[in-house]
């Protein structure tokens, strides 16, 4: 049994949710979004919650049973409060800047880099060295923070490079003489 499935799914405070079907449609602050299920699980709309159980005792079904719950809650999530995901540059010269609908960053290399924010996703620049990438789709959010990591990801000797702000990094002692 799916530890994490059998949990039902509140539906938070100012989201509408529809289901058609096998389609779950929620509205809120955010804007909206939906969630084909797959067939393998069902779905009882409860009073101000969300239950989903798996449609028979196939091995499918009860491995999916799980996803689909996790999936219908961050859509719920996403259209009440949103995702974000905090990035810091550390390095000497490193920064970085909104300039209309791209992210200018400066990583050490020769040129900077022009990143275009993509449909759905926004990107602000508290500081020279903080980036903090929002939206509504958790998985787009991951997807974008961890792009930008990817330009110049954190190396272990001196720590340079762009790191989640919740990321250690294992430092490596350096050479000896």
């Amino acid at each position: 049994m799916s530890r994490i499935g059998k949990k039902p799914v509140p539906v938070p405070e100012g989201v509408e949710v529809r289901v058609n079907g096998n389609v779950v449609e929620a509205k809120g602050k955010n804007g909206s979004g939906s969630l084909e299920l797959l067939d393998s699980v069902t779905l009882e709309q409860g009073e101000g919650e969300l239950r989903l159980a798996p449609r028979d005792d196939s091995m499918r079904s009860r491995s999916m049973w799980g996803m689909q719950r996790t999936l219908l809650d961050n859509l719920l999530v996403g259209v009440s409060s949103g995702f974000s995901k905090t990035l810091l540059l550390n390095g000497v010269g490193y920064r970085a800047e909104m300039r209309g609908k791209e992210l200018r960053m400066q990583l050490g290399f020769s040129h900077d880099i022009l990143y275009p924010v993509p449909e759905g996703i926004e990107i602000k620049c508290p500081r020279p060295v903080e980036i903090i990438v929002s939206g509504r789709d958790r998985q787009r959010v991951g997807q974008v923070a961890a792009n930008l990591r990817a330009y110049r990801p954190p190396e272990p000797y001196k720590g340079k490079g762009v790191r989640y702000s919740d990321e250690t990094i294992m430092r490596k002692e350096g050479k000896k003489k």
